[in-house]
């Protein structure tokens, strides 16, 4: 498998839609290790949602593709905010989680923050994924210990399962 990184734009929305739906909900998502099946029901994210990333200023989503068959195996929302880089929606298809493909696409993220003159990338993580927590920390981010609300009510986010969702912010200077 040889990974082409490359812009996402418009023709990419119904994949983009259905790869990160299949990483974080339902019983695909159980597949790989990054479900929020446990904790939410329905969709992660929906193509008009897509469609205002993509069309947005100073952001982008960043796809890993397989070059030779044109699979969609992973992709990345970046924006730019100031002099940080605000990184959401790090999806990998489950069939391929753990094969360092979520790596490569963070190691991307960071290049295209380098080239912003970005100097610090920071995300939200649900406060009891620890698994995740755990990688991101594995891999140089540190959690500030900043909490953030969970949009309780905006189903475009998904249906919480249980009470208490809440983010913390993670960070990594760069």
């Amino acid at each position: 498998m040889h990974i082409e990184f490359t812009q996402a734009d418009e023709s990419h929305i119904d994949h983009l839609v259905e790869l990160v739906n299949s990483a974080y909900r339902g019983d695909s998502s159980k597949e790989g290790w990054t479900t929020e099946a446990d904790l939410l029901d329905g969709q992660r994210v929906d193509a008009e949602g897509i469609r205002e990333l993509i069309n947005k200023e100073d952001s982008i989503i960043l796809i890993a593709e397989d070059d030779d068959t044109g699979d969609l195996l992973g992709c990345v929302h970046l924006e730019r905010q100031n002099t940080k880089c605000y990184l959401g929606m790090l999806t990998v298809d489950p069939s391929l989680q753990s094969q360092g493909i979520g790596k490569m696409l963070l190691d991307e993220s960071e290049a295209l923050a380098q080239f912003w003159d970005c100097t610090s990338i920071y995300m939200t993580v649900i406060t009891v994924r620890s698994e995740l927590i755990a990688w991101y920390v594995k891999h140089g981010f540190r959690d500030t210990k900043e909490k953030k609300p969970f949009p309780y009510g905006d189903e475009r986010f998904g249906i919480p399962k249980v009470q208490g969702l809440e983010f913390t912010v993670l960070e990594k200077k760069i």
